[in-house]
């Protein structure tokens, strides 16, 4: 199957969703964060992340994939966050825009509810993810985010998760940039990333308070990789 990459516009938002909600129904930090299922609102959930598409389409690295021979169908997406020199102050239009995100959180929270989200869950794993990343984050030149990728279920192991991963990876590559993404599922998703150059750093438990042992712990998994070397104006590494 060919397929084609390509930044996401505002017409893939509703198909990238349908990806993302299919790859993460049994994902363990969605089940951790909505403990009570029979809450979980999809129609809020959709409403949240076409918040964020939008956001992203403006201000981060938001793919979309297809095949060539069916443009017209989202068979994965990606969401990466482009990197931030930690000596630069951050812009007035990214700093506004964060707050115009909120804002509409907000308004989208008072108008469906939480939809079966654990708040105190939520922000546990915030403040776990702001630790690691304070720790791990050491380059000068900042970090490529991966912060989702998904697939269709029913096109899973077809290429199109490499594809998504490669567009940016190549373009880390050429700048001499590191990279980093967060899981909380290990098997597979620690291997897989592994083929991509990424290694394993830290593993951190995110655990509720209220509910001891495994029952009320979601673990967070770190991961890192270094830019590989370009060779006659490509990467190494691929295989597209």
């Amino acid at each position: 199957m060919s397929i084609k990459v390509s930044r996401m516009v505002e017409a893939d938002i509703d198909g990238a969703i349908d990806t993302i909600q299919q790859a993460f129904a049994d994902d363990p930090y969605n089940n951790w964060v909505y403990p009570d299922r029979s809450k979980v609102s999809l129609v809020r959930n959709r409403v949240s992340l076409t918040l964020r598409c939008r956001w992203g389409i403006e201000h981060g690295l938001f793919h979309a994939a297809r095949s060539s021979d069916n443009p017209s169908k989202i068979l994965g997406c990606a969401m990466w966050l482009p990197p931030h020199v930690p000596s630069e102050p951050q812009s007035w239009s990214l700093y506004l825009s964060f707050w115009y995100l909120w804002f509409n959180q907000i308004r989208m929270n008072l108008w469906y509810g939480r939809g079966g989200l654990s708040t105190k869950r939520y922000w546990i794993w915030k403040e776990r993810q702001a630790e690691a990343q304070k720790e791990l984050w050491t380059s000068d030149k900042g970090y490529y985010f991966c912060n989702i990728v998904t697939v269709l279920p029913g096109v899973q192991g077809q290429g199109v998760g490499r594809a998504l991963m490669e567009e940016v990876l190549r373009m880390a590559d050429s700048e001499g940039v590191c990279c980093y993404l967060e899981s909380s599922r290990k098997i597979p998703n620690v291997a897989i990333y592994e083929k991509f150059g990424f290694r394993l750093v830290r593993e951190m438990p995110c655990q509720d308070p209220d509910i001891p042992g495994e029952e009320g712990r979601v673990m967070l998994y770190c991961m890192l990789r270094d830019p590989k070397p370009i060779e006659n104006g490509n990467n190494a590494d691929s295989t597209r």
